[in-house]
């Protein structure tokens, strides 16, 4: 019995697929030309393609292509509800045990904040959070506990491609309003996010830093507004939040320099 050749307009796509999933930091054109020996008109005609269809995005501040929203979507539908497809990192696994509460790692996948692993409260949470999901740039203490260590000429071309949508009435709206709250997020070294997402919904995110100081990531804790109204147990939630986000950016190489001195404060 014959078997059928394989397409190769789709073998390739497959291919830049999975060169772009094992990639954190993204792919140029040229990147995927060199690793996958496809030509460079081949290997644009793909990109395009599969851009247009959302399983890859473009940074427009890098240039670089990443896995997008649709190919991201297919994983997420999998790793929903606590699959072992997707295992916490230790340190984010203790903190939901410690807390109760929803503990979740985000991570800029090109331009986008997007949740990357999961673990899920014990007490019910009005915000639902799912791997896979993206986090919008103005609005929740995941994105903006990153973007509080960017440039702020990147921040600004970032929060440009965004519709600064109104969650609530608490919700930052303009640019400048985002840009003054970073500043303050970087002074003190984490985000909270009060009611600015979603009502009675309370976050705190604190972000994590690689070996040159970089920070791409971020840890957050998310709970009910009703549970974390006392004081204390908001210090308590966000020195757990500290302490996993430090536990993981040593995991990362980070030697232990105060945050506030090893990343561009917005300049």
């Amino acid at each position: 019995m014959s078997v059928d050749k394989p397409m190769q307009v789709v073998v390739r796509a497959l291919d830049v697929l999975t060169a772009l999933s094992n990639a954190r930091g993204g792919r140029t054109l040229q990147d995927l030309h060199e690793e996958l020996d496809i030509p460079l008109g081949s290997m644009h005609r793909v990109l395009s393609t599969l851009t247009q269809q959302g399983f890859v995005s473009r940074s427009r501040v890098n240039k670089r292509y990443f896995i997008g929203p649709a190919a991201r979507a297919l994983s997420a539908q999998r790793s929903h509800g606590g699959s072992p497809l997707v295992v916490p990192p230790a340190a984010l696994a203790q903190a939901g045990e410690e807390s109760g509460e929803t503990v979740f790692l985000t991570e800029m996948i090109g331009e986008l904040p997007v949740c990357v692993a999961l673990v899920e409260a014990r007490h019910p949470l009005r915000l639902f959070v799912r791997i896979g999901q993206e986090m919008p740039l103005h609005a929740a203490a995941a994105s903006r506990s990153i973007l509080a260590h960017q440039p702020e000429d990147v921040v600004r071309t970032l929060l440009a491609g965004t519709s600064m949508t109104g969650f609530t009435a608490d919700t930052p709206r303009t640019v400048a309003e985002v840009l003054d709250h970073l500043a303050v997020v970087r002074d003190r070294g984490y985000d909270v996010c009060d009611d600015e997402l979603d009502r009675d919904v309370w976050a705190v995110s604190a972000p994590l830093l690689a070996a040159d100081g970089s920070v791409t990531s971020s840890v957050t804790l998310a709970a009910a507004g009703s549970r974390m109204s006392d004081p204390l147990t908001r210090a308590r939630a966000t020195e757990i939040v500290l302490r996993a986000a430090r536990e993981m950016s040593f995991d990362l190489g980070w030697s232990g320099e105060d945050v506030a001195h090893s990343t561009q404060r917005g300049t």
